[in-house]
């Protein structure tokens, strides 16, 4: 049957059959799914109607619905992105019964999976065929189309952000039309999707560029922070994965380099102090420190004197590709051109640096991430045009208890802006569309292709709504920050 015989198959059927053919995967108002959380527990909200589709029939089915009924449709995968990206008051859409792999092919190096599969169930998948991702980012909690749709990055200064490895997407538009892109295949629809922020249709399938399964070789060591700032041409490019996490409270920078090696595994822990110290008692220091703000600048010496041996892991790679992210957190996250890089950080420490000294100064948590990636084309990518250095902050919230980081980030913000920053679209920021323009010279073309595949904004929520058509509203407006104090 042809795409547009279907869906006027679709349209006959009456309102009240296409209630009954939804009704075994609507989640009923009762479930503790109907309301959704994203993993920090920093936004919630409380869609219309919950669905869980196994399908690409039942997919079509929901957006059948939508139209009829007006109401939008958000894709929501597991929710890790700590902004308000996935909330919706219209209908949601969750993928995580989306999540097979199609087909596997060795020899030209690429995968076909369902949108909503995790990374960690890809990474699992792949192995059995004796291949691997070609990098990933700290953690493998997301779905596959939250890390395309976000450009979600890992490091490496020669390795572009994870979108770049898409070969090919299937979507359903908002009019139910079955579309196949990539470069060659509507291009503009394709690089629009790559980094869409789940706005131009419902991701079905992903084509993914991978490699022959490898390991990692991974190499910790501590150096002092003006020392590794005043090298970062040389160590940026010394391995294949550089990455470094920085204890402003010590003024102490942690060097990560991994590259691919053929060495025997290489495993170490250590419960004591990885998790009765490191996790356990460090949670308790912040929990104090939530009271007695002082003891963070001590509590932060105290993690950077625990991480300040050099130490030496061999294992595969999304294993040492990922970290423990330790606790639930708020966090921000943005780009800032690499050529830019050492004066951005110094300007950093010295604002830590003053914070630090002043009484009744903030009081960030640690580290700061640290992480590069290669220039792309990518229309929205943070990484487009340019070799990108990526600067993350944190606020953590431990026992899941609210901490104070609103000023924190402002300023940090506001420092990132000066150095031509662009913020990761999973994070909360306040950028609109006049903002968005000025650093992204291809948004208008984002925003025809969006006109052109959703004219009547099916796939538009708050947070695309808020950022990229700049409208205004309880509705839209009062997410920005709304559990910030």
């Amino acid at each position: 049957m042809s795409v547009s015989a279907f869906n006027t198959t679709l349209a006959d059927i009456p309102l009240q059959a296409l209630y009954d053919l939804l009704r075994p995967i609507t989640l009923p108002l009762s479930s503790p799914r109907s309301r959704f959380s994203n993993w920090a527990q920093t936004f919630t909200c409380s869609p219309v109607a919950v669905f869980e589709p196994e399908t690409e029939c039942q997919c079509r089915l929901i957006l059948e619905l939508a139209r009829r009924e007006g109401q939008t449709i958000r894709a929501a995968g597991v929710g890790h992105s700590p902004s308000d990206l996935a909330c919706t008051s219209g209908y949601m859409l969750r993928t995580d019964k989306l999540c097979k792999v199609i087909e596997v092919n060795y020899e030209k190096r690429y995968v076909i999976a369902e949108s909503g599969i995790t990374l960690h169930s890809l990474h699992a998948e792949l192995a059995e065929h004796g291949l691997a991702m070609i990098n990933v980012g700290s953690i493998s909690d997301q779905t596959l189309a939250g890390i395309v749709t976000t450009a979600t990055h890992g490091s490496g200064i020669t390795y572009g952000v994870m979108s770049t490895h898409v070969l090919g997407l299937t979507l359903l538009l908002a009019d139910g039309t079955r579309m196949k892109c990539s470069r060659d295949e509507h291009p503009d629809l394709f690089m629009a999707s790559i980094c869409g922020l789940g706005s131009t249709g419902l991701i079905l399938t992903i084509q993914l560029e991978v490699e022959p399964a490898f390991r990692l070789k991974e190499t910790q060591t501590s150096i002092g922070f003006e020392d590794g700032v005043s090298r970062l041409d040389e160590l940026v490019p010394s391995a294949e994965h550089v990455r470094f996490w920085w204890y402003p409270q010590a003024s102490m920078l942690r060097v990560s380099s991994l590259n691919r090696t053929i060495e025997p595994y290489n495993r170490s822990s250590s419960w004591f102090w990885e998790s009765l110290i490191g996790f356990h008692f460090v949670q308790f220091l912040l929990f104090v420190g939530r009271y007695i703000l002082s003891l963070n600048i001590w509590t932060g010496r105290f993690a950077a004197w625990l991480m300040s041996q050099d130490t030496i892991a061999v294992d595969d790679s999304h294993r040492l590709f990922n970290m423990d992210c330790k606790f639930l957190q708020y966090t921000t996250e943005w780009a800032i051109p690499y050529r830019n890089a050492q004066s951005c950080l110094r300007d950093l420490r010295q604002w830590l640096d003053d914070e630090q000294a002043d009484p009744n100064g903030l009081r960030p948590h640690f580290p700061i991430e640290i992480r590069f990636s290669e220039a792309d084309d990518i229309w929205l990518s943070p990484s487009s045009g340019e070799r990108t250095c990526w600067i993350g902050i944190i606020q953590f919230k431990p026992y899941g208890l609210n901490v104070r980081y609103r000023k924190l980030f402002e300023k940090f913000e506001a420092i990132m802006a000066r150095h031509s920053g662009r913020p990761h679209w999973a994070k909360a920021h306040r950028l609109r569309p006049r903002d968005l323009r000025t650093l992204y010279p291809k948004f208008d073309d984002f925003i025809a292709v969006l006109e052109s595949a959703d004219p009547h904004g099916m796939f538009r929520n708050p947070y695309v709504q808020r950022h990229l058509f700049g409208k205004h509203g309880p509705d839209v407006d009062e997410r920005v920050y709304k559990h910030i104090r």
